[in-house]
């Protein structure tokens, strides 16, 4: 299945789910796309709910079918709860270390950046956005994108960044520190629920 490239917006809405996690997508119409939208939907099956849960997941990290359940079974050959290690896993992605370290707006962007050769993990550069990184990698853009317009606007439009992860200004280098705990990651996900959903196949 190909990787979801339409509207964040609308698949947000649909999904009552924030994609981006700002919540932007549901703060002008918080309620699903099309014509009868903003009418009271059908309540879901158990199967629904979890199945709804995986896309949340799987359309917030930016992956298609293939990948997830990937990386779901590489999280039940780990150690711990399974739900869990699904997500240190996700968060673990080199697409997704960029984007939190802030050298893009979104997971879409930072899986551009990967893909087109902008970022090196320890000095070496990788265009895999599922390279998996590990605690202490160090990751950077390659000297000759240092001052890329987008990179800086967003460096600057960064708020707040994960405490799993550190930067370091003058370098513009970030170094993943160590596996995210549960309770810094999204508290509207039931992971629990995605486990459930790939206990029935």
């Amino acid at each position: 299945m190909a990787r979801y490239t339409d509207s964040v917006y609308r698949k947000s809405r649909a999904l009552g789910f924030s994609i981006l996690e700002t919540g932007k997508e549901l703060t002008k119409r918080p309620f699903k796309p099309g014509q009868h939208g903003n009418k009271r939907s059908k309540k879901l099956s158990d199967y629904g709910v979890q199945l709804q849960e995986k896309q949340k997941v799987k359309f917030m990290y930016g992956l298609t079918e293939k990948q997830f359940r990937k990386t779901f079974d590489e999280a039940g050959k780990m150690k711990g709860v399974l739900g869990e290690n699904l997500l240190k896993l996700l968060e673990s992605r080199l697409d997704n270390i960029v984007y939190r370290l802030g050298f893009s707006s979104t997971r879409r962007g930072s899986r551009q950046l990967v893909n087109h050769g902008h970022i090196a993990v320890n000095g070496k550069k990788v265009d895999i956005p599922s390279y998996s990184c590990k605690p202490g990698d160090v990751i950077s853009l390659k000297n000759a994108e240092k001052d890329m317009v987008v990179v800086r606007a967003s460096l600057e439009a960064l708020a707040k960044r994960a405490d799993f992860v550190s930067f370091d200004e003058a370098k513009k280098t970030g170094t993943y520190l160590r596996y995210p705990e549960r309770s810094e990651l999204n508290a509207e996900i039931n992971e629990s629920l995605i486990v459930e959903f790939y206990n029935r196949s």
